[in-house]
């Protein structure tokens, strides 16, 4: 199983499948609207823009998970995004990034017997996890690291 294995909700409710992202190196991202790590959508914003000709995408996943810092709906976090940042990348449907609800897709980016790379516990808000063309997990980004930090440039760019 890949990551273009996956269906999801975007943010207005229509089912996405993730393998209309094949060809292109992907940074997944978990998000929240009232978190410190919040002015992380302006640097996604400016890699989605600077790279997405390139064949790269960055996917939101807002998640309520930490500090209940994403309360608001799927339409309150698209009108939060666009107005305050500027956000063009997709945004999925608000889900659940850990405990006994997690979404399967997360459950996958966490777990190495399911993504064959490595164990991570989302630990946090605006952590990245790393696709590459083909669908294959790459490797996790902490939330503390800028999304413009040196190990995601480089993914991008190599």
């Amino acid at each position: 199983m890949n990551f273009f294995d996956f269906k999801v909700e975007n943010i207005t409710g229509e089912e996405i499948e993730l393998n209309q992202y094949q060809g292109k190196k992907i940074l997944v991202v978990n998000t929240a609207s009232n978190c410190g790590h919040t002015p992380q959508y302006e640097t996604l914003e400016g890699l989605y823009k600077t790279y997405s000709e390139k064949d790269f995408v960055i996917i939101g996943f807002p998640a309520n998970n930490f500090g209940a810092q994403e309360p608001g709906t799927n339409e309150e976090i698209a009108t939060f995004c666009k107005a305050n940042y500027g956000v063009s990348f997709p945004m999925m449907g608000k889900i659940s990034v850990k405990g006994d609800d997690m979404h399967e897709l997360y459950q996958w980016l966490t777990q190495k017997a399911k993504n064959g790379v490595e164990d991570s516990e989302v630990t946090w808000n605006f952590q990245n996890y790393l696709i590459d063309e083909k669908g294959n997990y790459v490797a996790m980004v902490a939330p503390q690291e800028s999304p413009a930090c040196d190990k995601i440039i480089n993914f991008i760019e190599q």
